[in-house]
Parts: C-alpha cells; sequence; structure tokens
C-alpha cells in the first residue's frame, strides 16, 4: 500500500505567513518569519495528527503563529521554544476536533492515503484497513491514543512527548507500550472476523 508518507505544510501557506511576519513590527529580537520556517511543518503534521484534515491543520497553524505574535516579545524568556509551539499547537487541534464528528476526518483522510494507482479491489481493502485502525485508534483511551499519535511524529523525542502531556518518560512509554499492544490485538481481531465473514459468503454462495 502507497502512503503519503510525511505531510508538508502546503508552500503558498509559507508564503502568506512570510509576507505577514515581514510586515509585523519588528519589536522582538526572534526573528518570526524564521520561527515560520522552521516549526511550520512540524507543527502541522502535529495538528494533522488529530485532525486528520488538511484546511482543518492549517487553521489551526495559522492560529499558533497568531499566538506567536500577541506574545512575541515574551518570546525570548520561554526555554523550550520547540516544545512550547507544539503544546500550543496540540491543544488547539484538540479543541478543534471535539467540534467536528470523527466521520468528517476519518474517510478523507483514509482515501489520501491510498495509492492513485492501485487496482480498484486493492484500493478498496486497504481503505477498509486504514479505515479500522483509525477507528480503532479512537476507540484508545485518550492518554494512550495521545501518547500514540504524538510519537508517530518523527521529530518528537520521548522527552518532548512527555513535556507536552504533562508526564514522566517512563509513563509515557507505558502508555506506548499499552497502545501499541492494544491496537495490535484488536486489529489481529478485525482481520480474524473478516476472514470469517468472507469464509461464510463463499459457503453460502
Amino acid at each position: 500500500m502507497a502512503s503519503s508518507g510525511r505531510l508538508d505544510l502546503p508552500s503558498h501557506w509559507e508564503r502568506q505567513w512570510d509576507v505577514a511576519f515581514v510586515s509585523a513590527e519588528a519589536a522582538s529580537e526572534t526573528d518570526l518569519t524564521a520561527l515560520v520556517q522552521t516549526y511550520s511543518a512540524l507543527l502541522f503534521r502535529v495538528a494533522h495528527s488529530i485532525l486528520r484534515n488538511r484546511a482543518e491543520s492549517e487553521d489551526v497553524v495559522q492560529d499558533v503563529f497568531l499566538r506567536v505574535l500577541e506574545h512575541q516579545k515574551k518570546l525570548p524568556a520561554i526555554l523550550d521554544l520547540r516544545v512550547w509551539l507544539v503544546r500550543i499547537t496540540w491543544n488547539l487541534a484538540i479543541d478543534r476536533r471535539r467540534r467536528i464528528r470523527p466521520d468528517q476526518l476519518d474517510e478523507p483522510f483514509a482515501d489520501s492515503l491510498i495509492s492513485r494507482t492501485a487496482p480498484a479491489d486493492q484500493a478498496l481493502s486497504d481503505a477498509r484497513q486504514i479505515s479500522a485502525t483509525l477507528r480503532e485508534i479512537e476507540r484508545l483511551p485518550k492518554p494512550e491514543r495521545h501518547a500514540l499519535l504524538l510519537s508517530a511524529i518523527d521529530e518528537l523525542s520521548i522527552s518532548e512527548i512527555s513535556t507536552i502531556l504533562h508526564r514522566s518518560e517512563s509513563a509515557v512509554r507505558a502508555l506506548l507500550f499499552r497502545a501499541r499492544t492494544r491496537l495490535r490485538e484488536r486489529l489481529e481481531k478485525h482481520d480474524r472476523l473478516e476472514k470469517h465473514e468472507r469464509l461464510e459468503k463463499g459457503t453460502s454462495a
């Protein structure tokens, strides 16, 4: 199954924010344009891990940088700017997710991961598998689900995830172990049920 892989922020979005930051007051020593260039793709992936919708994720990242503009004079005092930005993005994405039905997000996201050159039967099978995985991720206990989603973002270390979630590193590792174990068991059960249904259809045909 082909995957879209890393999701990068569209170049037109970065250009839009370059203009906004260049026109902003340069009162802070922090280069705001450089912040956009450095962190926008990462923040987009963080938002997208929750929202699974490109437009919604872009909106969240824009909201984050609006907050940067509002607090730019305080930025030099922030000890870990990267984690601060990711935490704001994470919280805003979660807030936005509460206002959107999961079925509004999962189907388009699943479709986006399917290879456009795959045969129709393979594409259908892939879409079902991805949709099943997304459903099972949503069924995970919230702490496990959040740890698992953040761990899927390559740039984030266990230490950074622990800071974002306000948990110890050992607690994050435990959450990830439980989440992956639970997800694997549920998907294996889902696969067994599907095979059983196919066999029943075959014998009744």
